[in-house]
C-alpha cells in the first residue's frame, strides 16, 4: 500500500468535496502515480464512512467496467465496484438538475433486485438467480468528480466507482424463463438512437457480475443484503448529456425507462 490511513482519508474528504461543491479536482494518480486498487478503496471505504455517518444509507452496490466498452474507453481490464447511496435511487421518468453533477453520463443496464443476501466466496451465477426477486430495466447516471473524465482505474475506484444517479423502471421482471444475455437494449437520446447492446456486454452475462460482486464483497466482509439493487454494468459505452435532454433505454422482456435533464 502507498498511502498511510491518514492520506486516504485526507483524498476521500477532497472528493466529497469536490461532489457537494461540483468543483472537480485533479487526477488523484496525478498527485500519486503509484496509487493501487486497494489504495483506492481504501479512500472509498473513507468516503462510505463519511457519508454513513451524515446520515446516509447504502442501497445496493454497482459493478463498473464489465464490458469491452468501457474498459477500453478507460483502458482498463477488470471490473471495480462502489456502493449505491439510498439518496441516488430514482424512480423511472424522474427529471435530474445537471447543476447538481459536474459532466454526467448515462449507461443503460439490467438492475438486479434481491430478495435473499449474498456473501461470497462460492457464489455462482445460478446463486444470483436463485436470490433475485427479479430485474428492472434501470440508467445509471455517472459522474467524475475528476476534472475532465482523466481517470485511471485507481480514480474511478476511489471516486466511488464514478456513480452519481440510478434510476429504475417500476416493473420487476422475474428471471425465470429469461436469457440475460439474449437481452437486448436501445438507447435514445431526443428521440435519436445513440447506442445499442445486450446483457452479455456486462461480464458475458449480467448474473455474473453480480456473483462477482458478491465473491469480492464477501472477501472484504461485506454481504449483498436482501433489498438490495445491484447493477451489473453497462451494456455499451457510456453516452454524454446535457440540460435539456430526455433519455430513453428500452429493454427486451423488461420495457423501458427514462430520465430527463433540466
Amino acid at each position: 500500500m502507498s498511502l498511510t490511513d491518514e492520506r486516504a482519508r485526507l483524498l476521500a474528504e477532497r472528493l466529497v468535496r469536490a461532489e457537494r461543491t461540483r468543483a472537480p479536482i485533479p487526477p488523484l494518480t496525478s498527485e500519486h502515480p503509484d496509487l493501487t486498487p486497494e489504495d483506492a478503496y481504501r479512500i472509498q471505504q473513507h468516503i462510505v464512512a463519511i457519508r454513513t455517518a451524515d446520515g446516509e444509507r447504502i442501497a445496493g452496490y454497482k459493478v463498473g467496467l464489465t464490458s469491452r466498452a468501457m474498459q477500453e474507453m478507460l483502458g482498463v481490464g477488470q471490473p471495480d465496484y462502489g456502493p449505491i447511496f439510498s439518496s441516488w435511487l430514482l424512480e423511472d421518468g424522474a427529471v435530474l438538475a445537471t447543476q447538481e453533477l459536474i459532466a454526467p453520463r448515462v449507461e443503460a443496464e439490467i438492475a438486479f433486485v434481491l430478495e435473499r443476501p449474498l456473501r461470497g466466496p462460492g457464489v455462482t451465477s445460478l446463486d444470483v438467480l436463485r436470490a433475485t426477486a427479479g430485474v428492472t430495466a434501470a440508467i445509471e447516471v455517472i459522474d467524475s468528480r475528476i476534472e475532465d473524465w482523466k481517470i485511471r482505474l485507481p480514480d474511478t475506484i476511489a471516486d466511488l466507482a464514478s456513480t452519481a444517479r440510478v434510476v429504475v423502471a417500476g416493473r420487476l421482471v422475474p428471471t425465470s424463463g429469461l436469457d440475460l444475455r439474449l437481452t437486448g437494449m436501445v438507447l435514445e437520446r431526443n428521440g435519436e438512437v445513440v447506442s445499442t447492446g445486450a446483457g452479455a456486454a456486462a461480464l458475458g452475462n449480467p448474473a455474473h457480475a453480480v456473483a462477482w460482486a458478491a465473491n469480492t464483497l464477501g472477501a472484504l466482509g461485506v454481504t449483498l443484503e436482501a433489498g438490495h439493487v445491484v447493477m451489473p454494468g453497462a451494456l455499451h459505452a457510456a453516452v454524454p448529456v446535457a440540460p435539456g435532454d430526455v433519455v430513453r433505454a428500452t429493454f427486451d422482456h423488461l420495457g423501458p425507462v427514462t430520465v430527463r435533464f433540466r
